[in-house]
């Protein structure tokens, strides 16, 4: 069922009216109105479409799933494609959710393909703040991009704490190099699919910024330069975030080299020690005379040069940091 919203000299006057009442409504210039459609058939967007006069090619995209985040500009209203994001802890993916708006003059018509949106966020943020209700659509239109914006930027924070973790991780004194490998691939995945939603929402925000779209006046203006601001920390701790997990993963082969290095120095100096009381058996197992051939003498002769030399090279090894 659309979910609607009648807003009258900035005052909510009505909710959950009927699509058909849409125009009817908007006959009087001081009124506003906002209309959600979630899983909407076909048939109810054109029924919108018509009450406001929207755009042929505009309504096809809003059929069309997957659109990339952007604004396109009608004659009579402004069509906008954005995703909100929210964070796996789990998994370490991120799930996007599609949210389409026309946005006219008096009117603010959001298309949800999927229910994973939460519109229930945006109406909080318009009843929290029922005193810029009077700047119409602008006013609508801003609480939808600063939720849609605030999960950009929750997320990416949470991206940040879970690569803080994978830094702990890699510098544990117990490897885990098969979880950070793992980690860092899904966290980068992650990464990229996040750059693809955040980043064109600069462009978005920005572009509602200009005058000539005659969309946000100059007591709007503020709020909205405020979640332009927000998009642009998000884009710029996005890609720092990128960058930083390249960074982990080239330090944890450097790592995994190091140990590697560090394993070859102690199998290679324990090898040194044990080939010295081989070649001391060796020597003495030859089956000709030699001094101590045949006596105690000999016995502890050998003895004593295995522990002498061994014991020497173990002690050199020790203070050279190979063992």
């Amino acid at each position: 069922m659309a979910r609607t919203r009648l807003y009258r000299g900035g005052v909510l006057e009505a909710e959950d009216f009927p699509l058909e009442e849409i125009s009817e409504h908007l006959s009087d210039p001081s009124a506003v109105v906002w209309a959600d459609l979630c899983h909407a058939p076909a048939a109810e967007l054109e029924l919108v479409a018509g009450e406001l006069d929207l755009h042929g090619l505009a309504v096809e995209d809003a059929v069309s799933a997957r659109q990339r985040p952007k604004l396109d500009r009608y004659a009579t209203h402004l069509f906008i494609a954005a995703y909100g994001v929210a964070l796996d802890r789990a998994t370490g993916r991120i799930g996007v959710d599609e949210v389409l708006a026309f946005v006219t003059s008096q009117a603010l018509v959001t298309v949800r393909p999927a229910d994973g949106f939460d519109v229930d966020a945006v109406v909080e943020r318009w009843d929290a703040s029922p005193d810029l209700a009077k700047h119409g659509v602008a006013f609508l239109l801003h609480g939808l991009l600063d939720v849609v914006v605030d999960s950009h930027f929750a997320t990416v924070q949470g991206l940040d704490d879970e690569i803080e973790d994978l830094e702990n991780l890699l510098f544990d004194e117990r490897p885990h190099s098969s979880e950070v490998q793992r980690r860092s691939f899904e966290l980068r995945k992650s990464l990229v699919l996040a750059r693809r939603v955040v980043l064109p929402m600069r462009e978005v925000v920005n572009s509602l910024l200009r005058r000539d779209l005659q969309v946000v006046d100059d007591a709007m203006a503020p709020y909205y330069q405020d979640v332009y601001d927000h998009v642009l920390r998000a884009t710029e701790w996005t890609e720092s975030l990128r960058d930083l997990v390249a960074t982990i993963l080239e330090t944890n082969l450097t790592i995994q080299g190091n140990r590697l290095n560090g394993i070859m120095k102690k199998v290679t100096s324990w090898a040194a020690i044990i080939a010295v009381p081989t070649a001391v058996t060796g020597f003495y197992g030859q089956n000709v005379p030699y001094p101590g051939f045949g006596h105690a003498s000999g016995f502890w002769t050998s003895l004593l040069v295995m522990v002498g030399l061994s014991g020497g090279l173990y002690a050199v090894f020790k203070r050279r940091d190979w063992l």
